[in-house]
C-alpha cells in the first residue's frame, strides 16, 4: 500500500478520530495535517508495521497529547450524527446547553485521560490496544479512565446538585 492509498483510504476516519480528541474540527484539521506529514516523511517504517493505521492513531494521539498549545478546546461543539438509542429531547436549546457542559468537562481532563476517553468510548478499543497506542501499561490505562471518570461524575454532580 502506498501513502496516496492509505490517505485516500483512512484520512477522514482519522480525521473523526482527531476531532473525538480535540473536540474542535478546526485543531482535528491542523493535528491530522501536521501528523500525517510526518507520516509522509517516515512512510516506509509506518508501512512495514503491522497496522499502520493503529501506528498513526498512535502518533495523532501522541501529537495530541503534547500539543503545546494554550488555546486546545476551550469550547466546543459536538456535531454529530443522533444516536438511535437515545431519547431526543424535544428541548433543542437545553440540548446545546449539555452538549457544551461535556464539551467543556472533556477539554478540561488532562490530555492523557481525554485520550484514553476517546479510545475507549468513541473507539471502542480494548485496554491493550489502548495500551499499545499511549505507550504505556493496561494498568495506567484502567486508572486513566477511571480517573477520568471519577472527575466527570463530580463534574456532573456539582452542577445538578
Amino acid at each position: 500500500m502506498t501513502y496516496e492509498e492509505f490517505a485516500d483510504a483512512r484520512l477522514s476516519a482519522l480525521l473523526r478520530y482527531a476531532v473525538m480528541l480535540t473536540g474542535d474540527p478546526h485543531q482535528a484539521q491542523d493535528l491530522v495535517q501536521e501528523t500525517m506529514v510526518r507520516v509522509q516523511l517516515n512512510w516506509r517504517r509506518v508501512a512495514r508495521s503491522d497496522a499502520p493505521e493503529r501506528y498513526v492513531r498512535r502518533m495523532i494521539t501522541n501529537q495530541f497529547i503534547d500539543w503545546r498549545r494554550g488555546s486546545w478546546a476551550r469550547r466546543v461543539l459536538l456535531r454529530g450524527e443522533p444516536d438511535e438509542a437515545v431519547p431526543v429531547s424535544t428541548d433543542h436549546a437545553q440540548s446545546a446547553v449539555d452538549r457544551d457542559q461535556v464539551w467543556s468537562w472533556l477539554s478540561r481532563l488532562p490530555r492523557r485521560q481525554r485520550a484514553t476517553l476517546v479510545l475507549r468510548y468513541y473507539e471502542d478499543l480494548p485496554d491493550a490496544e489502548i495500551a499499545e497506542i499511549l505507550g504505556c501499561a493496561v494498568g495506567t490505562v484502567r486508572s486513566c479512565i477511571s480517573r477520568a471518570l471519577a472527575t466527570l461524575r463530580a463534574e456532573y454532580v456539582e452542577v445538578h446538585s
